[in-house]
């Protein structure tokens, strides 16, 4: 029997790894947060209580069977653990690390009210690195190959966890990506302190050792066409993610010095992987010794400011049009951004950028929050005559991403569109208005977190097998 393992949240405290002191971490961009021990995975692991209805299952989108492997990492069973683990995630390692547990698995545990959830999320990534480390985690190895390929376009979290799961099954799998390494934004948008590269580029060595072929620096609709790419495979996935930043109209906004989130997160991070970066070395988007405001309440935002703090920024701000409470991003980052030393103006929205050719200010205006809305949010309402400037040398819009115009960059006019731009499917077979070709992730969805893109790239995986199955099956009883 288990039960005397579970169930101890009762007498034992909820304990994260050991988390490096502020000081410290501001100083660098590795991991802030250390990995459990066996001993301190089994201890947190067994304050699960084993609940009838796991909400933390319900609440997170690859539905992770948690409570299991919890209940196995106790055990000291940990290879198991990992097995089950890994049956419904192709990235337990990174989701570990940058889910925002707070909001799903943790934030929806049986005990939290009252006893903090358990550390869901940390035992996550242990018992991931564990296996890593005892040679557990294996490329792909399908029982048979099939002659049939599938092509993806991006090498994001969406398209890599199709391709997993396609190559799994023998497809000869391609992905094509514009950039020069896959993994997407969880190469060039997350930064180190929150997912060292190694650990995405371990990954992705993984799948092309089981089988994926890359096609890096690939741009579709430059170097090849969509066209090409249905002739070629048996079918496509489209998995590109949503890019472009949103746009935001105030008075100064077309000033030197104001610029897009992922244009400096990606600097930072070409940096960090020791590229040559023009806007960075000649200190256009270095923050050291500047003052910098970052505009926006998520978890991209965040991601900005706590760069900003490590590049030796003299001030950083983050102005955000609501509450602490409504904070879109995760409450997590938003405590270690304020242990780091940002500054949050809560309650106030920018209505101009100030400066004379290059932007030296950003002019707020106090907010108050009125009546919810049909969502139940309260809708922000500027305060007459509350303005007042923030000085800064770089400002920073991190106000959410929206998908770029797809038809016209793949030359493909008859992919039709939703009214948001994103790519329009067939829910149940995640087909879009062209034959053979799918699309999943964020290009469908809308920027969202990186689980839900694993979550929709293998449900398109899925869809994809019974497509070409089906036409396998129809060629062969035509024959």
């Amino acid at each position: 029997m288990t039960t005397d393992r579970m169930l101890k949240f009762v007498g034992t405290e909820k304990r994260m790894p050991s988390k490096r002191d502020a000081d410290e971490r501001r100083a660098d961009f590795g991991e802030i947060y250390a990995e459990f021990d066996a001993a301190g995975a089994a201890e947190q692991a067994g304050r699960c209580s084993q609940c009838g209805v796991p909400y933390c299952q319900v609440h997170c989108p690859l539905q992770n069977n948690i409570p299991d492997w919890l209940m196995l990492t106790a055990e000291g069973r940990l290879e198991e653990a990992y097995e089950i683990s890994s049956a419904t995630n192709n990235f337990p390692e990174i989701c570990g690390r940058i889910c925002p547990q707070d909001r799903l698995c943790e934030g929806n545990c049986v005990i939290e009210k009252g006893f903090k959830s358990v550390t869901i999320g940390s035992v996550e990534k242990y018992i991931t690195e564990t296996a890593f480390e005892n040679g557990w985690v294996k490329p792909a190895k399908p029982v048979r190959e099939r002659e049939e390929s599938v092509g993806i376009i991006g090498g994001g979290p969406g398209g890599l966890a199709a391709a997993e799961q396609l190559r799994k099954r023998g497809y000869q799998v391609h992905v094509y990506d514009r950039y020069d390494r896959m993994g997407g934004l969880m190469i060039y948008g997350i930064p180190n302190f929150k997912l060292e590269k190694d650990v995405v580029e371990r990954r992705t060595a993984l799948l092309a050792d089981g089988g994926v072929q890359y096609h890096a620096n690939t741009e579709i609709g430059r170097d090849v066409t969509l066209e090409d790419l249905r002739q070629r495979h048996g079918a496509v996935l489209i998995a590109t993610g949503v890019y472009k930043a949103r746009a935001m109209q105030c008075p100064g906004v077309g000033l030197d010095g104001i610029y897009d989130a992922l244009d400096y997160l990606t600097a930072s991070n070409r940096k960090g992987l020791g590229d040559a970066v023009p806007a960075f070395d000649d200190g256009t988007l270095d923050a050291k010794g500047k003052k910098i405001v970052v505009i926006g309440g998520g978890d991209t935002a965040m991601d900005c400011v706590r760069t900003a703090i490590r590049q030796g920024a003299e001030q950083v701000t983050c102005v955000y049009r609501r509450d602490k409470a409504n904070m879109p991003g995760s409450q997590r980052e938003v405590a270690n951004a304020e242990e780091e030393g940002v500054t949050f103006e809560w309650l106030a929205a920018p209505e101009a950028f100030v400066g004379d050719g290059s932007v030296d200010g950003v002019r707020c205006q106090r907010i108050h929050l009125g009546v919810a809305d049909a969502t139940g949010r309260q809708a922000p309402q500027p305060i007459d005559g509350s303005s007042f400037t923030i000085d800064c040398d770089i400002a920073i819009k991190a106000l959410g991403f929206d998908p770029e115009d797809l038809p016209g960059l793949f030359g493909a006019q008859d992919l039709k569109v939703s009214r948001w731009g994103t790519i329009g499917i067939d829910f149940k077979s995640m087909m879009t208005s062209l034959d053979g070709v799918f699309a999943a992730g964020d290009i469908v969805r809308g920027a969202s977190l990186v689980v839900w893109a694993v979550r929709d790239g293998r449900d398109a995986a899925d869809r994809i097998h019974g497509y070409l199955d089906a036409k396998a099956e129809a060629a062969r009883s035509a024959a």
